[in-house]
């Protein structure tokens, strides 16, 4: 008999069912106090960090496909949070940017995006934290070269 494959001990299992729990606990969070989906709040503190963005960019940078990616930018400029400009390297696509609404939103979100952080991981030290943010960073890294 082959060896058996023991979910509760295989990481990659793990490592997918804590993050879809993180996520859901962000989505619900996040959709009670801003009416934002994960891939909305997603892009706008993207956009607040490295506005003016592509689409695209914004699909690399979130590891979101370019359907969701385009699905959010749609929801948030239709709610006014973001605002389009013509890309002049690219006219296929746009140059996003936060809106002032969306400014102001991102207020909102950022320290509430914090605070639940704390909440989550606040029983681990920060080297612990710090340890654990570099075996992520290594563990993405694996596996892209293995892509």
């Amino acid at each position: 008999m082959a060896d058996r494959l023991h979910l509760d001990r295989f990481l990659p299992y793990l490592l997918s069912v804590t993050s879809n729990r993180v996520s859901d606990r962000i989505a619900r969070a996040y959709d009670a106090l801003f009416g934002l989906s994960i891939p909305e709040w997603r892009l706008i503190t993207l956009i607040a960090e490295h506005a003016p963005i592509t689409q695209v960019e914004l699909g690399e940078r979130s590891r979101m496909d370019k359907v969701t990616v385009s699905r959010a930018a749609i929801a948030l400029t239709g709610r006014g949070l973001l605002e389009r400009s013509p890309n002049d390297t690219d006219r296929r696509s746009h140059h996003l940017r936060l809106s002032t609404a969306g400014e102001a939103l991102y207020a909102q979100v950022a320290p509430e995006a914090k605070a639940l952080e704390r909440r989550i991981f606040g029983r681990f030290t920060a080297a612990e934290l710090d340890q654990f943010t570099d075996m992520l960073r290594r563990i993405d890294a694996a596996v892209q070269e293995e892509s």
